[in-house]
């Protein structure tokens, strides 16, 4: 008749040994990055007027405005958004609306 031990095995490594603290910082951790969630272009691949996604935007029509480029369905939906009027929340604004200034409604 054999004898089957139930002894646990030990770990390779004791965690619970270890007395290791990472307070260093690596490096690139010394300053606080600037760029964090600051991508330097943007891409909306949703047509702004009709809501739908487009999938490929090698063959569809875009609009480039500073860091953001967005994409149209059709010439027709991009010229539209193009035309569309400056909303401003307030109708007496004491100066002129600019092209800079938000669209949409």
């Amino acid at each position: 008749m054999s004898r089957l031990t139930s002894e646990k095995p030990s770990p390779v490594t004791r965690f619970d040994a270890l007395k290791w603290i990472g307070t260093d910082p690596l490096p690139r951790d010394q300053t606080q990055s600037h760029r964090l969630h600051e991508p330097d272009h943007l891409i909306n691949t949703i047509d702004p007027m009709t809501g739908n996604d487009i999938d490929d935007v090698t063959s569809h029509p875009s609009l480039i405005d500073g860091n953001l480029t967005i994409y149209f369905e059709t010439d027709a939906t991009r010229k539209a958004y193009q035309e569309m009027p400056i909303n401003h929340p307030n109708p007496h604004l004491p100066y002129k609306a600019t092209i800079d200034d938000d669209r949409g409604g």
